[in-house]
């Protein structure tokens, strides 16, 4: 007949006793052994993956500084038209870099790239792949809303903002001319106010005059003025000479003229959005509505068309003032001061 099974704390009992008393199996001391080999053994292994990776990531942040470095002419919604040595590549970014940057790739940016060998001869373009974008001088973003919550860089390194209005169809918009000085400063670029179509001045007297004051006004802040006239060929030679070896962003609504005068300087440049299909069918996507156009009298201008509203970032209520000196010094007009007040009932508290 079995014995009397014993209870689980008699059994912990015998086997404690059993153990200080060094009789404990030689089986039981085996299988502990060889856990403990094992668990010496995963530990080595994950030393060894980690050294492992970490010189991977040494191998590749070496190998990174003899990748070419390339200027973005133009963003898709995959792809980046890379230029390098006058040619072309139509690039991806690495999707390890898309996890560990703030921002994506926008046009302006100098990137390194890894060219790709050994692609098809039937692709009509040279390709590669975004391996690290590098620190940004300047940058101007765009939003989604007056608030500007969220950061929607569409250009970098650019030197100047060309803001470019019409004396009438359609008339001067004062408030957005403050809005687009202020995006102008915050993102590191010297802002260009130019009063364009001046050549309708005696069909609207009154617009003329209020310009005249408001412009003179903008001149004493420090802010750099134009006058224009494509049909009088009134003050081109003046905005060539503010163009010429130098990145200027082209800002302002549809029917300003911005072409017209860019076209003035430059005949040949067709300010429209290339697209992208032309390379490879992979790339028939939108764009983000920038384009960088090389000048011929050095420098270039890269076309904002569809961006209606500059975002302000990192413009707080605290440092709005920064950009309204004449409002600090309570010698601001009046159209500056209420520019000065929708702005500051925009942001984000």
């Amino acid at each position: 007949m079995p014995g009397k099974r014993k209870s689980k704390s008699t059994r912990q009992k015998d086997l404690t006793s059993q153990y200080l008393d060094g009789e404990l199996d030689e089986d039981r001391m085996d299988a502990q052994q060889r856990f403990s080999d094992r668990s010496k053994h995963h530990q080595q292994e994950k030393i060894i993956r980690t050294a492992l990776m970490r010189a991977e990531e040494q191998l590749l942040a070496d190998d990174l500084e003899t990748l070419p470095v390339g200027f973005v002419v133009q963003v898709f919604s995959l792809f980046a038209e890379v230029e390098h040595e006058a040619k072309k590549y139509l690039c991806v970014m690495r999707k390890t870099l898309t996890k560990i940057s703030d921002t994506s790739v926008v046009v302006g940016d100098l990137v390194r790239f890894r060219p790709i060998e050994g692609r098809d001869e039937s692709e009509t373009a040279d390709e590669g792949v975004i391996e690290e974008i590098l620190p940004r001088k300047t940058l101007l973003t765009r939003a989604d809303s007056f608030k500007g919550i969220e950061q929607h860089p569409i250009v970098a390194n650019a030197k100047q903002m060309l803001i470019v209005a019409s004396l009438a169809q359609p008339r001067v918009k004062w408030g957005l001319i403050d809005r687009m000085l202020v995006a102008a400063k915050a993102g590191g670029l010297e802002p260009i106010l130019c009063l364009n179509k001046i050549d309708l001045r005696e069909d609207a007297p009154k617009e003329w005059e209020f310009a005249q004051v408001a412009l003179e006004h903008y001149a004493q802040l420090g802010i750099a003025t134009l006058r224009t006239s494509v049909e009088q060929q009134i003050g081109i030679d003046e905005l060539r000479d503010r163009l010429r070896s130098k990145t200027t962003v082209l800002a302002g609504h549809s029917g300003v003229g911005k072409s017209s005068l860019i076209r003035a300087i430059q005949p040949d440049l067709d300010l429209r959005i290339a697209p992208v299909s032309r390379y490879t069918e992979k790339g028939r996507h939108t764009t983000t509505s920038a384009r960088h156009y090389p000048l011929h009298i050095g420098g270039a201008v890269i076309d904002t068309p569809g961006v209606k509203l500059f975002g302000l970032w990192n413009v707080t209520r605290d440092n709005l003032a920064e950009f309204f000196p004449d409002v600090s010094s309570a010698t601001a007009p009046p159209w500056r001061r209420e520019s000065f007040d929708r702005i500051v009932a925009s942001l984000a508290d």
